[in-house]
C-alpha cells in the first residue's frame, strides 16, 4: 500500500504533467511533453499510476487528437480543432515529431504497456460520452427498453453498457483504459469528417473540367503516384492504425491463441484468451464507428426480429451518406482483414459461407440460439463475415446518397475501397511496405508468411469468397451504374474509367466471369433433375444470396425525384444480366451512348484517347455479355442527333426504337433535386404530373399518321324540333361540353405527337414560390387595408 505522502506526490506530478501536455502546441513543446509522459511511466509501477490515468491521460487524449483544449470543457462537448498533435505533425511535415508521437503511442511503447498493466489491476474505469457514440447507438441508449437488449444485439457493448448509478434509469458505456483510448482513436476520423463535411467544395460544371483533378486517387486509373498520395500512405494516423491492427488483430492463425477450439470437446468461448477478446473488440469498434455509425438499419433484420425489437431510425437518420473522409482508413482496415481470407491451397480449412445470413451475428457467440453454443462464424479462419453487411451498406449508401453537386472525392475513395475488395487475391506485401517499415523486422515477417504464397490472379480456391460476397459482384455493380449515370455530366473521362475498371475486374478471368454468370442463371431458374450439374451445385447458394439481398439492402431506396432507375423492382431481383429495360445490358448501352456524346461535347486534345478508352469499354462489355454491346442503327443521322444531358438523365428503357421515341425517357422532371428547388414540393408535383400524364395518355409517343377522328354528337333517329328553354339549355350545355372534349382531345394529341407532357415541377422553384408568396401577401395586405378603410369610413359616417 502506498503511503499518503507518496500518493499526494504522485497526484501532484500527474497534475504537473497534465499542465505540460495541455500547454504543448509547438513541435519542441510536444517533444518535451512526450518525454515527460514516458519518464513518469518508466519511474512508477502500475499500481502507482492511478493518478496519471485519472488526471493526465484524458488531457493527453484531448491534445493528441485535437479535441477541445479547454480543461473545463467536459468530454461530451469536445470538438475537433487543428491544434492536435497528430495534425500538427502532418501540417509541419516534421518526420522527427511524427516519429516521436508514433513511438509514444506504439503498441510496443511504454504508454500502451502501462495501459495493459493498469487494466490488469482494474485501476480506472471511464465513461465514454453518449454524444460521441455511433449515431444509431446514441438513439438506442436513449430508450430504456432498447438499451437492455443492446448488449445482446451488439457484442461491442456486452458487459460495457451499464445503468448509471447516479441517474438510475439511464445507461452509460463504461470502459477500461485500453478500450477508452481505442474509442477516441476510432472516433477521431469521424469527428474530422463531420467537421469538414459542411465545408465540402461543390463541383461546378465545366467543359474543361479534367480528370487530373481527382482521378489519380483511384487505383488503376493512373500509372504514377502523386506526392500527396505517398504522403497519405505515411500519414501518422494511418501508421498507428496499421500498427494496432498488426499488434491486436491476428490474421495468420488466430486458433493458435485458442487451444481448446482444436479439441474434440470444443470448449465454450469462456476459454478464449485475452488476445482474441482484444482482437474482436478492436474489429467491432472500427465497424461500428466507421461502417455502421449513422446507418438506419445497423443490424441484420432477422436478428432484430428474433429479439422482437424494431428501430425507427429511418425517420431520425434519414437518407444520409456515411461520414466523408473515411475511405482511406476503411480501405486499410478492410485490406488488412482480407488477408485472413487467403484461401488455403488444400481446400481443407475453408469456411462455408453458404449458411443463412441470419446466423451470422458478427460476434463470438450465437445470440439467436444460445449464449454458449459454438458459433457458425469462425473468426479464426476469416474476418470477412464480420464486415460483409456493414461494408456493403457503407459502399451502397455512399453511391445512393452522394449529393450531385458535392465534391466527388469521398465517392472516389469509397470506389477505391470497393474495387480493392473485389480483388482480395491481389493483396500483397508491397501495399503495406511503407506502413510495415515502422514495425521492425520481427513483426514484418508475419504478414509475409500470409501473403508470400498468394497468387495475384483469380483461381478456383477463391470461389467460396466470391459466392459469399456475390452481391458485391452483381447487385452493387447495378447500383454503381446508376451512380455513373448520375455523375456522368460531372466528369465523363473519370466516370468512364471507373466503369471500365469495374467491368475489367469482372472479365479479368474467364473462370470468374463464368461463375458470376452461372450464379445469376441459377438465381433466376429452378434446379433440374440431375444433381451432378454444375449449375445445380450452385443452387444451394441461392437462398443465402436471396436473403442477403433483402437484408443488406434493407430500406435502401431512391425516391422518384432522385433519378432512380431501380425504384420499381427494388430488393427483388438480380438484374445485371437481365435483358429487360432495367437490366444491366440496356443501362450500359445507354451509358456508352451518353458517354460518347459527353466526351465529344467536351472535345479537347484528349478526345482521341478518351474515345479509345470508350472503345475498350465496349469491347469489355461485349466480352461480359457475349456479344456487341451496341447494335447498328438504321439511319446515320440519328447518331448525330443532338440532345441535352438532362434529356436522358435517368432513362427507364432503351430498345431498338429511334432516339426520337425515347427522348422524353430521361425525364427532366425526375432529375435530382437542385438547390433552387423545394424538395418536398418537387416530389409532390412530380407525382401529380406523373398521374396527369398517365391519365391523359401522354406517356406514350404517338407515331400515328392517320387522319384525326373528331368527336361528334350522334343524334337519335327520333330527333324532334328543339323548343322551350329547357331543351335550349340542354343543347347549349351539350355543345359546350362537346367543344371542351374536342379541344381536350386535340390538345392531348398535339402534346403526344410532339412529345410534350404535363410538368408541374417548375412551380417547385424557390423563385416561383417566393414570387407567389409575395403576390399573396400583397393581396392580403391590400384587402386588409381596404377592409380597414371601409370600417374607418363606416365609423366616420356613424359618428
Amino acid at each position: 500500500m502506498m503511503s499518503r505522502l507518496y500518493a499526494t506526490d504522485t497526484q501532484s506530478k500527474s497534475s504537473d504533467i497534465a499542465a505540460t501536455v495541455l500547454a504543448a502546441s509547438s513541435p519542441l513543446q510536444i517533444l518535451a511533453a512526450c518525454d515527460a509522459v514516458e519518464s513518469f511511466l518508466h519511474k512508477h509501477t502500475p499500481d502507482q499510476s492511478r493518478w496519471f490515468f485519472s488526471i493526465t491521460f484524458p488531457t493527453l487524449i484531448c491534445k493528441l487528437f485535437g479535441f477541445d483544449d479547454s480543461a473545463s470543457a467536459p468530454a461530451a462537448v469536445k470538438s475537433l480543432s487543428p491544434s492536435g498533435w497528430i495534425d500538427i505533425a502532418a501540417l509541419s511535415n516534421d518526420s522527427q515529431l511524427a516519429g516521436r508521437i508514433f513511438s509514444l503511442l506504439s503498441p510496443n511503447g511504454v504508454l500502451l504497456s502501462s495501459i495493459a498493466a493498469a487494466d490488469g489491476s482494474s485501476l480506472v474505469k471511464y465513461v465514454f460520452p453518449v454524444e460521441r457514440l455511433p449515431e444509431w447507438v446514441r438513439y438506442t441508449v436513449q430508450n430504456d427498453r432498447d438499451s437492455r437488449v443492446l448488449s445482446d444485439l451488439c457484442p461491442l457493448f456486452k458487459s460495457r453498457l451499464k445503468e448509471d448509478s447516479v441517474k438510475g434509469s439511464s445507461f452509460q458505456v463504461q470502459l477500461n483504459v485500453f478500450e477508452y483510448y481505442m474509442f477516441w482513436f476510432t472516433y477521431y476520423p469521424v469527428c474530422r469528417g463531420n467537421s469538414e463535411g459542411p465545408q465540402t467544395v461543390r463541383v461546378k460544371r465545366s467543359r474543361r473540367f479534367r480528370m487530373e483533378n481527382w482521378a489519380y486517387s483511384i487505383p488503376g486509373l493512373s500509372s504514377t503516384k502523386r506526392g500527396t498520395e505517398q504522403k497519405n500512405e505515411g500519414n501518422l494516423y494511418m501508421r498507428l492504425l496499421y500498427a494496432y491492427l498488426h499488434a491486436y488483430v491476428p490474421v495468420g492463425d488466430v486458433k493458435a491463441h485458442q487451444p481448446y477450439r482444436s479439441s474434440l470437446l470444443h470448449y465454450s468461448f469462456a476459454y478464449d484468451t485475452p488476445v482474441v477478446e482484444k482482437a474482436e473488440f478492436l474489429v467491432n469498434t472500427l465497424i461500428q464507428f466507421w461502417l455502421v455509425d449513422n446507418d438506419f438499419s445497423p443490424l441484420p433484420v432477422n436478428l432484430c426480429k428474433s429479439f422482437g425489437v424494431s428501430f425507427p431510425f429511418r425517420s431520425v437518420l434519414g437518407e444520409s451518406p456515411p461520414t466523408s473522409g473515411l475511405g482511406e482508413v476503411v480501405n486499410v482496415f478492410v485490406k488488412y482483414l482480407n488477408l485472413s481470407s487467403v484461401a488455403p491451397t488444400d481446400g481443407t480449412d475453408q469456411f462455408d459461407y453458404t449458411e443463412s445470413p441470419r446466423w451470422k451475428v458478427g460476434g463470438t457467440f450465437n445470440v439467436v440460439q444460445s449464449r454458449n453454443v459454438v458459433t457458425i462464424v469462425d473468426s479464426g479462419n476469416s474476418w470477412n463475415s464480420w464486415i460483409q453487411r456493414p461494408l456493403y451498406r457503407f459502399i451502397l449508401r455512399t453511391f445512393l446518397y452522394c449529393p450531385v453537386e458535392s465534391s466527388i472525392k469521398n465517392a472516389s475513395q469509397v470506389f477505391t475501397l470497393w474495387v480493392s475488395y473485389l480483388e482480395p487475391w491481389t493483396i500483397c506485401m508491397e501495399e503495406f511496405a511503407e506502413l510495415d517499415a515502422n514495425l521492425g523486422k520481427s513483426n514484418a515477417s508475419t504478414l509475409k508468411e500470409v501473403t508470400q504464397s498468394t497468387p495475384h490472379a483469380y483461381t478456383s480456391s477463391w470461389q467460396v469468397f466470391v459466392l459469399a460476397n456475390y452481391l458485391y459482384y452483381s447487385s452493387l455493380v447495378m447500383h454503381f451504374i446508376g451512380f455513373a449515370h448520375k455523375f456522368l455530366h460531372t466528369d465523363p473521362e473519370v466516370i468512364v474509367n471507373m466503369i471500365s475498371k469495374v467491368i475489367r475486374i469482372l472479365t479479368s478471368s474467364t473462370e470468374l466471369m463464368d461463375l458470376i454468370k452461372n450464379v445469376d442463371t441459377v438465381f433466376h431458374s429452378k434446379p433440374t433433375g440431375s444433381s451432378k450439374s454444375v449449375l445445380n451445385a450452385l443452387h444451394r447458394h441461392v437462398p443465402a444470396i436471396r436473403e442477403q439481398l433483402q437484408d443488406w439492402e434493407d430500406g435502401l431506396s431512391e425516391t422518384d425525384a432522385d433519378g432512380s432507375f431501380l425504384h420499381e423492382n427494388w430488393n427483388k431481383d438480380l438484374r445485371l444480366f437481365s435483358d429487360g429495360e432495367d437490366g444491366g445490358q440496356k443501362l450500359l448501352q445507354l451509358f456508352v451512348l451518353r458517354a460518347e456524346s459527353e466526351l465529344q461535347s467536351i472535345g479537347g486534345e484528349n478526345l482521341t484517347q478518351n474515345l479509345q478508352c470508350l472503345d475498350r469499354l465496349k469491347s469489355e462489355l461485349g466480352q461480359l455479355f457475349g456479344g456487341p454491346i451496341l447494335k447498328p442503327l438504321n439511319t446515320p443521322e440519328i447518331v448525330q442527333c443532338e440532345h441535352s444531358r438532362d434529356e436522358i438523365f435517368t432513362p427507364r428503357s432503351f430498345g431498338n426504337r429511334t432516339m426520337a421515341d425515347i427522348k422524353y425517357k430521361g425525364d427532366w422532371m425526375k432529375r435530382p433535386i437542385s438547390d433552387d428547388e423545394i424538395a418536398w414540393l418537387a416530389k409532390v408535383l412530380v407525382k401529380l404530373s406523373g398521374w396527369l400524364n398517365e391519365s391523359l395518355g401522354l406517356s406514350q409517343v404517338d407515331n400515328s399518321q392517320e387522319a384525326p377522328s373528331w368527336s361528334y354528337v350522334d343524334l337519335s333517329s327520333d330527333a324532334r324540333s328543339v323548343c322551350g328553354p329547357t331543351e335550349m339549355i340542354k343543347v347549349v350545355l351539350c355543345s359546350f361540353i362537346s367543344w371542351l372534349l374536342v379541344l381536350r382531345v386535340s390538345g392531348v394529341r398535339f402534346m403526344r405527337k410532339h412529345g410534350f407532357r404535363v410538368n408541374l415541377r417548375v412551380f417547385a422553384s424557390k423563385k416561383v414560390v417566393v414570387m407567389l408568396l409575395i403576390v399573396g401577401a400583397f393581396s392580403l395586405l391590400k384587402r386588409a387595408f381596404a377592409e380597414s378603410g371601409n370600417v374607418y369610413m363606416v365609423n366616420q359616417a356613424t359618428q
